[in-house]
């Protein structure tokens, strides 16, 4: 069962425990010690392994998706890796979020031009926020972006030029 499971995905140690823990044979389930043993042995061979898993998920999460520390984390902690591995691996990660969140919002920038500024900046911001990116360098990569974008446009609303 846990093979067949391996086959369409990778799985962390505590994902492989609960599909263990749910097999079930002429009635009959599997203890903790059996449990522990099972996944001794695929640990041992290759099979599962939370670091290995962690990174995966990290390049995949960053290349694919453009997530921030923030996502990263709470992704691996929802596959059920532990607080340690997952340190350990975003260790690994080149202290670039910022430059993350920038290319992200250069991507969204231009289809948000059109809309008044305070809007744009508060739906880029949210779009960097549900990434992972934390305030600050979401405020800072979106301001960045629409000003880009925007810059040589003429400014909508009103002007108050002063005169002599």
């Amino acid at each position: 069962m846990l093979v067949r499971k391996l086959r369409t995905r990778s799985l962390s140690i505590s994902e492989a425990r609960l599909v263990l823990r749910g097999f079930e044979r002429e009635g009959v389930r599997l203890d903790s010690a059996q449990i522990d043993d099972v996944l001794d042995e695929f640990g041992r061979r290759g099979y599962l392994d939370d670091g290995v898993l962690a990174e995966q998920l990290i390049t995949a999460g960053v290349e694919r998706k453009g997530q921030g520390r923030v996502a990263l984390s709470r992704a691996l902690a929802q596959r059920g890796i532990s607080r340690d591995v997952i340190d350990s691996a975003l260790s690994e990660l080149p202290d670039d979020d910022e430059a993350r969140a920038l290319e992200f919002a250069r991507t969204k920038a231009t289809s948000l031009a059109r809309l008044e500024h305070d809007t744009a900046l508060r739906r880029l911001m949210g779009q960097l926020a549900r990434r992972g990116y934390n305030g600050s360098v979401a405020m800072s990569a979106a301001k960045t972006a629409l000003a880009e974008v925007t810059r040589g446009r003429p400014s909508s609303g009103v002007r108050f030029v002063e005169s002599d």
